[in-house]
């Protein structure tokens, strides 16, 4: 589709808690995993292209779980959206340990690790080619990081928004589970939605449609992914209108 043609100056990756795990099913950070998702970042950066990241908190809180033992949503979300920081501040540290210079701005004001969100200094700090990592989510309870990644790139004028996982794209079904699996290389929002495909929840996707705000599903761990994506090269799934 035509987006992804055009000249791309600004990103949003969207990156899962999940991609921060020492191992699948063990909660914690792995300082090895966080190095890696920093050099995929830094080979966007490089590029002179602007990157702003939302990261998850999956492997350090699983809100759903608590609440099945009783524990209140709205505390569940926020305990959550702390968990988002620590990965910012995580993610920030390997990003400068490789020249990368980095700014963490949180929804939840904690100034003494890092800076409430302000959008116009976010764009600012991208202007000056600082990378800006966007923790706490939303700041409100009931909205997940994938509505809080639609938010962001809204705000900062992204012109793209990328969803990095661990799978190359978008299935019918999954394909881990299903050999039959089918991948799409484009999708319409619609499509996504009515099919209930698991790009992102309902909330960031209708959120994109209504602004027109492109969605990139790719596989972080593949080889150059990023950037030959950014490149215009076709891969993973391109979810527009």
């Amino acid at each position: 589709m035509a987006e992804a043609q055009q000249k791309i100056d600004r990103v949003l990756l969207k990156i899962s808690g999940e991609a921060l795990a020492p191992e699948q099913g063990v909660a914690g950070i792995d300082p090895h995993s966080a190095n890696f998702i920093a050099k995929r970042v830094k080979e966007v950066f490089d590029l002179g292209i602007d990157v702003g990241i939302v990261i998850g908190g999956g492997n350090l809180w699983r809100g759903r779980d608590q609440m099945a033992n009783g524990m209140d949503r709205a505390n569940a979300d926020y305990i959550g959206m702390l968990a988002t920081i620590m990965n910012a501040l995580t993610l920030m540290d390997a990003l400068e340990a490789i020249g990368v210079v980095t700014r963490v701005q949180t929804s939840i004001e904690m100034q003494a690790v890092a800076e409430p969100y302000i959008r116009r200094r976010a764009i600012r700090h991208m202007e000056k080619n600082r990378v800006v990592i966007f923790g706490g989510g939303t700041g409100n309870p009931y909205f997940s990081t994938d509505t809080a990644a639609a938010l962001r790139a809204m705000e900062i004028g992204a012109d793209v928004l990328i969803k990095a996982t661990k799978v190359d794209g978008v299935y019918d079904k999954d394909p881990k589970v299903h050999a039959d699996a089918v991948k799409f290389s484009e999708l319409t929002y619609l499509d996504a939605i009515s099919r209930r495909l698991e790009v992102m929840d309902s909330t960031a996707l209708t959120l994109c449609m209504d602004n027109e705000m492109p969605i990139m599903v790719l596989n972080l761990w593949e080889d150059d992914v990023l950037r030959r994506a950014l490149l215009g090269e076709k891969v993973g799934t391109l979810v527009s209108g």
